[in-house]
């Protein structure tokens, strides 16, 4: 039996009649995701640094999981495209069950080792890849699937499991370890192994991101501006970047289709829209230099 799975009598009896201590006990134990992502800073460094020199050389970020472990990856997926303008083609997941499961639980799905291999082969994935695999017990078949193809390619892989010595850790390149141990509702890794699992999906891509250029000085300089908000907050951007004034910001924004780095080269170097896209081209859209 995994930790994850075991039953613990450590934590207190959720009673049905003390909603407030239930909320509280499930909070409390809650707070240990966190302190496990912390144990493992160091990994998660290391997984992000070989992750960016992948994806430098033009790799996919591929995800990958079952139940609430895939659904977590799907959603850290999903959300880089408008967060970092990273290309959609390059953000991808893998649900155990397929876009069904999203919603509605495939709780056999898990068990299929082959769909997980076939689902990855169909990805032709190529050495640049970066595959992100997630499960609690670190030894879900279908996401076990996907390694053996990922390895068989020669992609970074990047294993995310909440139990030691689990066989997803040790045949990973990159291993991160989460240990959160027993759940309060014994076996429901929704709650800490999966806020644990959030946790570091989002510290994870989010590192990456900065590895490749796409944060400058805490802000999302990719961020594709959609709606009245994301308009208002690139303009803000700009000008915490650059000293111009709103109307200029937007001037720029406007001209270059709203994207920020553009429009910030634009006012701080005097440039036009194309002769700003060449600067940045010449220094791989990293705005570190081009701002100092």
């Amino acid at each position: 039996m995994t930790s994850t799975e075991a039953i613990t009598s450590e934590t207190g009896i959720l009673n049905p009649q003390d909603t407030v201590g239930a909320v509280l006990t499930l909070v409390q134990d809650q707070a240990e995701a966190a302190l496990a992502v912390q144990r493992a800073a160091q990994s998660i460094a290391t997984a992000a640094e070989n992750a960016a020199y992948h994806l430098k050389q033009g790799g996919r970020l591929i995800y990958a999981g079952a139940g609430t472990s895939g659904r977590l990856a799907a959603l850290d997926a999903a959300e880089l495209p408008p967060t970092f303008s990273w290309p959609f083609e390059k953000s991808i997941s893998l649900l155990a069950g397929g876009a069904a499961a999203e919603w509605t639980a495939q709780e056999a799905a898990e068990d299929d080792e082959n769909a997980g291999f076939q689902e990855a082969d169909r990805l032709n994935p190529s050495r640049h890849d970066v595959f992100i695999m997630v499960a609690a017990s670190g030894r879900t078949p279908y996401t076990l699937g996907v390694l053996k193809r990922a390895h068989l390619a020669g992609a970074l892989t990047i294993g995310v499991a909440n139990n030691p010595g689990a066989p997803l850790l040790e045949q990973s390149d990159c291993p991160i370890l989460l240990e959160t141990g027993p759940e309060v509702i014994n076996g429901s890794t929704r709650l800490k192994a999966g806020t644990a699992q959030k946790i570091t999906l989002n510290t994870l891509s989010s590192t990456i991101m900065l590895r490749l250029g796409k944060i400058y000085n805490n802000l999302m300089v990719d961020m594709k501006a959609t709606n009245l908000k994301l308009y208002n907050r690139a303009i803000q951007m700009v000008l915490s970047c650059v000293e111009t004034t709103p109307e200029a910001a937007k001037s720029a924004l406007e001209a270059s289709d709203w994207q920020v780095k553009t429009a910030i080269v634009m006012i701080k170097h005097g440039l036009g829209v194309a002769e700003a896209r060449v600067l940045l081209d010449q220094h791989d859209w990293d705005l570190s230099e081009l701002c100092r």
